[in-house]
């Protein structure tokens, strides 16, 4: 029997997130992923998803997030309210590298209606295996919180 600890994950979404949420906690098989919802695509308001998701992992309950929405700014503006998370909207998979190697992001927004299935999946691989680099980006990242 392994003795191994799952890495944890937080996910949540939209309405418009949905769909992209169901695919990535069925491709994330490694990992201990929990679900704060929704669980339609049935319209609701994200900030009922992104609070407990950002919540979990500011608690330190899980140590990544994931969250989708449509543009991934609702989810993200609403995570970053949270004193000691950086949430990170993710387009293309270097800014998923670039958002941990130099900014140590733990909640990983994707913008469902912008890219694809394949780049959702590219990039939340990227964004769980990608080190914070630390160095010169850790005096940055301790300036963030109020």
């Amino acid at each position: 029997m392994s003795t191994e600890t799952k890495v944890k994950i937080a996910i949540g979404a939209d309405h418009a997130g949905f769909e992209y949420k169901e695919l990535l906690k069925s491709f994330l098989t490694d990992y201990e992923v929990k679900d704060f919802g929704t669980y339609s695509t049935q319209s609701v308001d994200y900030p009922d998803f992104a609070h407990p998701v950002a919540s979990a992992v500011e608690s330190k309950e899980y140590d990544f997030g994931i969250l989708v929405c449509g543009s991934a700014n609702g989810v993200a503006i609403t995570a970053n309210k949270h004193q000691h998370i950086r949430a990170a909207i993710c387009w293309l998979n270097e800014i998923a590298a670039l958002a941990r190697m130099h900014n140590n992001a733990n909640v990983l927004c994707i913008p469902a209606r912008f890219v694809s299935e394949d780049l959702a999946k590219e990039m939340t691989t990227t964004f769980l295996n990608t080190p914070f680099e630390g160095g010169r980006h850790e005096g940055r990242v301790d300036k963030i919180s109020c």
